[in-house]
């Protein structure tokens, strides 16, 4: 008797703390891209979605990634060379200090340099879409994929199994 109820309790605390197996339909839709704002089904998704979403095809998320590095950096660079500018500007009229100095070259400069470095990351992302929505064509007109792993972390070891 202890030992059938050893056996219960074993397999009811495997069964609590396990993951219960979910299939869910593939409803990947394509992602647009219309104004800079991508959308899912007509509905607007922001960008920490996007990345998961993208997740599924390495190569779009890279080029998703270089987008978004284009972006912070451009716009950082954009943010400095006005500030300095306008901070320039600023000491200029309310001192008597000759205007325009080097910060105000310097500033110009750098929102000159900030201005290719922003344009680039449109195209990145148009492509990045690209990808990922040719990548689902080619994935929807084949058969179903299958991959069945063997997992080990410091956890334990288990079978992982992707469709």
């Amino acid at each position: 008797m202890k030992n059938l109820l050893l056996v219960l309790m074993l397999l009811f605390g495997f069964t609590a703390f396990s993951q219960g197996l979910t299939l869910k339909k593939n409803t990947t839709e394509e992602l647009k891209l219309e104004k800079g704002k991508i959308y899912q089904n007509d509905i607007q998704i922001p960008s920490y979605q996007v990345k998961k979403i993208l997740a599924s095809n390495l190569h779009s998320l890279n080029l998703y990634k270089q987008a978004k590095s284009k972006e912070a950096l451009g716009g950082m660079l954009l943010g400095m060379g006005i500030t300095a500018s306008v901070v320039d500007l600023a000491i200029g009229l309310f001192s008597d200090v000759k205007y325009p100095t080097a910060i105000t070259y310097a500033g110009l400069a750098v929102v000159a340099i900030s201005i290719p470095i922003l344009s680039g990351r449109a195209k990145k992302v148009e492509e990045a879409l690209k990808t990922y929505n040719d990548g689902l064509k080619n994935t929807s007109s084949s058969t179903t994929n299958f991959d069945l792993n063997t997992v080990a972390n410091q956890n334990g070891i288990g079978i992982q199994i992707k469709f």
